[in-house]
């Protein structure tokens, strides 16, 4: 029978995996790089060219766009979303060369709901859940809030 909705079935296509990795159904992830010992939940899309490192915990719903580098051995809690287009004149830009990258060092644990525009975060820090992190934090410690403030 024909497809009267035209539904895309979730897919797993061109992803380089180390050893171990769980991926749990339905996903979108393709053209990507996920290290060994890795969990990526349900209801995952992780685009083109990003990196996650060894020993990552990707929890369900969470959206991890193009341009992302994630560490080694880091948390991402359910719905976290990244994002790399700032509309910065208004709307969305459909060139990614005026996309922005996001770098996540080792070590990281992301609390659910929270947004990561691009921005560098060091290592061994901790987003509390539903924060906005808009700028680079570059000192270990725990950060919450919309805009994300160190909190100790």
């Amino acid at each position: 029978m024909a497809n009267p909705f035209n539904l895309v079935e979730s897919c797993i296509r061109d992803v380089s995996m180390g050893e171990n990795v769980t991926i749990v159904s339905p996903c979108n992830i393709y053209e990507c790089q996920i290290g060994s010992n890795s969990f990526i939940g349900p209801f995952t899309e992780i685009q083109k060219g990003v990196v996650i490192g060894e020993r990552c915990k990707i929890q369900s719903h969470s959206f991890i766009c193009s341009l992302v580098q994630i560490g080694h051995d880091c948390f991402i809690g359910h719905g976290v979303m990244f994002v790399n287009d700032l509309f910065a004149n208004g709307g969305p830009v459909n060139d990614a060369t005026k996309w922005k990258a996001t770098n996540i060092a080792d070590h990281v644990s992301i609390g659910s709901n929270a947004t990561i525009l691009p921005v560098q975060i060091c290592s061994h820090v901790v987003i509390g859940a539903g924060a906005v992190v808009s700028k680079d934090i570059t000192e270990p410690g725990v950060y919450a809030g919309n805009p994300a403030i160190k909190l100790r």
